[in-house]
């Protein structure tokens, strides 16, 4: 009973199509330009058999977050002239609640299953729950003068209303110059696809096992990995595929034509297919990546590309120990000067940062999109151990990255404040402090001590234990070395004066 439903859903929908004017037929794969901020430009292909004058055309092709003002209709043969005197976008394709709620105050049969039989029951839709866009409400339906708020059964329909359509559908009303066959092409931007940049990054087991504090390299193996989602309520088949990278202006839904006139442009680019597994060029201000390989994206479908590989990448481990406890302090906002207490907390964790340059000599070279960066350490038997994560911006060529992956389990800092002095005549402040390191492990270390000088803008390092650099206005950094199962001291004296 339900396939024979179905059959005469699809014969109804097909006569009201002939009714309304011709179906425009895709006659090649689509092409896809999908951005990392949840949008999307679909281009594709069409036959357009048209008549001298005004034309009704139905295209089938759209998605369920088609933004309708930046859509775009050309010949692409040059030979006509199209100009669209209408569009109407329709999203909302026939469901069992948009069905109940165009017979709202009729009676229709539902099929209730019993024990051992199936019962047609009579059922009055009073209201059926559907609010068009998302969202739903219980439905109420009136049995034998009694008013219950749920289905009673599968509903059995009679027909389907005239004005309802099985996917999302643009109709336009076109005019042209010249009857004929035609190859036309529509371009849209639509919501609901997106795409993400993810990295893992291998280590092998002997990195980092020298005694020598300088010898920080470590060679590790880069995967990257495209990840692109469809949730447009669209399947797209053998879909040529480009990614784009950066920072792209989108504007809210209020602004929306705005921004359609400024996605024209990209929305009219050339699709054409390159010749490695990904490819990248620079596109205005951003980054395109080119899949070489058609692929097919279902609507709901995750799909996983390799973008990038390189082995025997370069990286250091860089250990860092910032000993002023932010946390103590969030949302200071007295007077750091007048403030005695203010910095005397400390934390006792060292950071791990993991850095690699992204450079031809290094291996790596192109343009790497932001993404997540997942660390992993090969162990000596093999198995790979997952050592932490972190996540990168846009990242041009020749750059270096720098991410924080963790706390050190065997390095420890310990900050003290041992002397202060505040001179409130001579707007003066002596500050010193002692910085201890114990280094746990069989390996001596490098750690970067950083200090931030956060009582005024001007001061002066007036006594220190060990060398430093200045890394800002108002930090410096001492690199201290620690011997295996050793600890080591830093100790400043800084003079501040307003």
């Amino acid at each position: 009973m339900h396939r024979r439903i179905l059959t005469c859903l699809t014969t109804l929908f097909l006569f009201a199509s002939l009714q309304v004017g011709a179906l425009a037929q895709e006659n090649s794969s689509p092409s896809l330009t999908i951005y990392n901020h949840g949008f999307a430009v679909v281009r594709q292909k069409l036959e357009l058999d048209l008549r001298a004058g005004v034309n009704r055309i139905r295209f089938g092709g759209a998605t369920l977050h088609l933004e309708p003002d930046s859509v775009i209709l050309r010949d692409l043969t040059g030979g006509r002239t199209l100009q669209i005197l209408e569009q109407n976008y329709r999203n909302d394709p026939v469901s069992q609640a948009l069905l109940l709620s165009l017979y709202e105050g009729k009676t229709i049969d539902f099929e209730v299953l019993r024990k051992d039989h199936v019962e047609i029951v009579k059922g009055k839709i009073i209201r059926s729950g559907y609010i068009p866009h998302g969202g739903a409400q219980e439905p109420i339906i009136e049995i034998d003068g009694k008013l219950q708020f749920f289905l009673p059964g599968q509903p059995l329909f009679p027909a389907l209303g005239d004005d309802t359509i099985l996917k999302p559908t643009l109709n336009w009303l076109l005019r042209t110059d010249k009857p004929g066959t035609s190859e036309g092409g529509v371009s849209y931007v639509t919501g609901g696809m997106s795409w993400e940049a993810a990295y893992n990054l291998v280590v092998n087991a002997k990195a980092g096992k020298s005694n020598h504090p300088a010898d920080a390299g470590e060679s590790v193996d880069l995967v990257g990995w495209v990840t692109m989602n469809n949730e447009t309520g669209q399947n797209f088949d053998d879909a040529r595929i480009k990614l784009m990278a950066g920072d792209v202006n989108k504007l809210a839904p209020s602004r929306r034509y705005e921004y359609a006139q400024k996605a024209r442009a990209v929305a009219m680019m050339d699709a054409a297919a390159p010749e490695a597994v990904v490819t990248e060029k620079t596109f205005d201000e951003f980054h395109l990546y080119t899949l070489e390989h058609s692929a097919t994206l279902h609507d709901h479908e995750t799909k996983q590309v390799e973008f990038v590989q390189a082995g025997n990448v370069n990286s250091q481990r860089i250990y860092v120990y910032e000993g002023f406890d932010k946390d103590r302090y969030p949302y200071y906002g007295g007077d750091a000067n007048q403030d005695a207490s203010y910095g005397s907390m400390a934390n006792s964790k060292v950071w791990v940062m993991q850095q690699f340059k992204n450079s031809k000599e290094n291996g790596l070279g192109i343009p790497l999109p932001k993404g997540r960066v997942r660390f992993y350490r090969r162990d000596e038997d093999g198995q790979l151990e997952f050592t932490g994560e972190n996540e990168i911006d846009h990242t041009p060529s020749d750059e270096t990255i720098r991410l924080y992956t963790g706390n050190a389990f065997d390095i420890v800092g310990d900050r003290r404040r041992v002397d202060i002095h505040v001179d409130s005549r001579n707007k003066s402040i002596d500050e010193s402090f002692e910085i201890t390191l114990h280094n746990h492990k069989k390996q001596a270390v490098k750690v970067q001590v950083v200090e931030r000088l956060y009582r005024w803008v001007n001061w002066k390092i007036v006594d220190q234990t060990s060398d430093y650099h200045k890394r800002d206005a108002q930090t410096i950094e001492f690199p201290v070395n620690v011997a295996a199962d050793g600890q080591q001291t830093v100790r400043y004296t800084v003079h501040y004066s307003w």
